[in-house]
């Protein structure tokens, strides 16, 4: 009996470090499924923030339509800021001889941006917002379009105005960029509210 007991406790000591060496192996098994778990949860917050809203506003009207729709999209904002800035003199539209009247009749003039260009890497929608001058978008907005590579990208044109709508200029940014998944443009007020943003915004999807 005593000869048998001997026997088995080395038997039972090897069964307990097989059993222990298992433990071990399942606890160090359960690393990579965290480590999935939590590559996936980057990936999601990587997906955050795909939107940018680019806008050029002389006045802050286009600015305060810009930063709502940032705020409902959770996207990222960008100014195109004009390298010579537009006075209220430059965009008197009664003065035949003014600076906007001078370059809104010329299609192919192309103000400078005096803002650095954004990179649109990672982006895959861009919200382009801009004043209606003469029935049409500046043309700091063709600068910008024709400087940017939208390939990829979902580009969805918005203005504001008093009362113009948002005409050809949707179609002639479109044609300038040459690149792009384009939407039909909208055009707004500048006391637009949120919800009404809101549902635009819905009903693009």
């Amino acid at each position: 009996m005593k000869h048998a007991m001997k026997t088995m406790i080395p038997v039972l000591a090897l069964v307990l470090i097989l059993i222990l060496s298992a433990c071990g192996a399942d606890t160090t098994s359960t690393v990579p499924e965290e480590s999935e778990g939590s590559a996936e949860s980057a990936a999601v917050q990587a997906a955050d923030g795909k939107t940018l809203v680019v806008y050029f506003s002389a006045t802050g009207t286009t600015r305060g339509v810009a930063e709502k729709i940032a705020a409902i999209t959770g996207g990222d904002l960008y100014e195109i800021e004009a390298a010579q800035p537009y006075t209220e003199e430059d965009r008197n539209w009664h003065d035949d001889n003014s600076r906007t009247t001078h370059e809104q009749n010329d299609p192919s003039f192309r103000p400078e941006i005096g803002s650095e260009l954004p990179s649109l890497e990672g982006y895959d929608t861009v919200y382009l917002g801009f004043p209606i001058w003469w029935g049409q978008e500046p043309r700091i907005m063709d600068t910008f379009v024709e400087s940017c590579d939208f390939d990829g990208i979902t580009v969805i044109p918005f203005c504001t105005s008093g009362s113009s709508g948002i005409g050809s200029s949707g179609k002639n940014l479109e044609a300038n960029a040459g690149s792009g998944t384009w939407l039909s443009g909208e055009r707004f007020g500048g006391g637009v509210s949120e919800d009404e943003l809101r549902a635009w915004i819905g009903s693009l999807h």
